[in-house]
């Protein structure tokens, strides 16, 4: 291509702090320009906000309705060619299916909308129109996460026996919902959030990075969900355990109520022949442990990576890169793979790949299965969707 693919944006106004780090992460690259956008519900937020990034009056919109209405109406080479919507999400169903029905391609936030039924509905339209959605499991981005994809596959641990994977927050600690925090406002509310809290917002997460990482699916689960601060709506602690299509089990572990954790991902998985380990706090290490011979420790940037890591990786090795780059990558391969389509082209999915609607069911159907096993007497329930 010849010029930049050009953006749109639902959501992501100055009230909004997800909305910048996509941005950040579009730009990153330089593929992509913010042309338009319905930045906000509230119509002062949506127009100041779109000032304040330069868009064209006649381009800053107060409903998506309208701006996917006259984006759709405008010729070829100005309309935007994609739209990324950064909702909560009880907002994440309407526009993107408005958007596919108007023949835009989508990035969307995780999860990937309010319920599994509407993640169907959205699979089936990405489908029938043929068009690219990107899903933003941000973790997928990383490139020692690829580099642990890329050894499983391998072979390298041997069959994967046993997942252990964790998400710790703290930052729900407290009844924030009540004290003004937008964020933590919706987020326990099930008509916004969804059925479950902590699963919706970072279990899925967890669970995401699981499958992505081992190459397997969960096919039976038992959780236990827990409201921890008192008086709140919605689950904020839980775990669950895993079986796996191969045999392998494993254990999964969200919490927001660990004070005085950050933003704590980790995953350990054990083959027959050793063991990998992945801290999202420290990603440009991945630990190789071994029956018989000492622990490695792969660095991002060095030369005996996969191809799958180097392509993922920004800066020489010593240069750190962290949650901006990991989402950049989304980024970069979703424009690479759109571009390429544009330009009736293709790329090489081995290297060039990225979270979408498959990812999306997965996830949805990860939530509800949570939730059905935690409220039977049966406990373990089969993966179903």
């Amino acid at each position: 291509m010849n010029r930049k693919l050009r953006m749109g944006m639902i959501g992501g106004g100055s009230d909004a702090f997800i909305g910048a780090i996509h941005r950040l992460a579009a730009n990153m690259d330089g593929k992509i320009e913010l042309v338009c956008g319905a930045l906000s519900i509230n119509k002062e937020i949506a127009i100041s906000s779109g000032r304040s990034l330069f868009l064209a009056e006649d381009r800053i919109y107060t409903t998506y309705e309208e701006m996917l209405e006259k984006e759709a109406a405008l010729p070829a080479d100005k309309r935007m060619d994609f739209v990324t919507i950064v909702t909560p999400n009880f907002a994440h169903f309407a526009p993107a299916m408005m958007a596919l029905e108007k023949g835009f391609h989508v990035v969307i936030e995780k999860p990937i909308t309010l319920s599994l039924d509407e993640a169907l509905a959205l699979d089936k339209k990405v489908k029938e129109t043929g068009l690219v959605l990107c899903l933003t499991h941000t973790y997928t981005g990383y490139p020692m996460v690829k580099e642990a994809k890329n050894l499983i596959n391998k072979g390298t641990i041997g069959k994967v026996r046993k997942v252990y994977v964790e998400y710790r927050q703290g930052w729900l600690s407290k009844l924030s919902e009540r004290e003004g925090n937008a964020g933590a406002a919706w987020r326990t509310d099930a008509k916004k959030s969804g059925k479950s809290g902590v699963m919706g917002d970072i279990g899925t997460h967890a669970f995401n990075l699981t499958e992505y990482i081992t190459g397997l699916q969960v096919s039976e689960l038992c959780a236990n969900l827990n409201i921890v601060v008192e008086n709140r709506a919605l689950d904020d602690d839980g775990a669950v355990l895993l079986k796996f299509n191969n045999g392998a089990s494993g254990v999964l572990m969200a919490t927001q109520v660990a004070a005085g954790e950050e933003n704590n991902l980790a995953i350990r998985i054990y083959g027959e022949l050793g063991g990998l380990e992945w801290h999202q706090q420290e990603p440009n290490s991945l630990l190789l442990k071994w029956y018989d011979k000492p622990m490695e420790t792969l660095r991002a940037g060095s030369g005996y990576l996969s191809d799958i890591a180097k392509h993922n990786c920004r800066t020489p090795g010593g240069h750190p890169e962290g949650y901006l780059e990991a989402f950049a990558n989304l980024y970069k391969n979703f424009s690479l793979t759109l571009a390429a389509r544009i330009d009736g082209t293709s790329v090489n999915k081995d290297v060039v790949e990225f979270p979408s609607v498959a990812e999306g069911i997965r996830g949805m159907a990860f939530i509800e299965n949570v939730v059905r096993s935690n409220e039977s007497s049966d406990k373990w329930v089969a993966y179903s969707i």
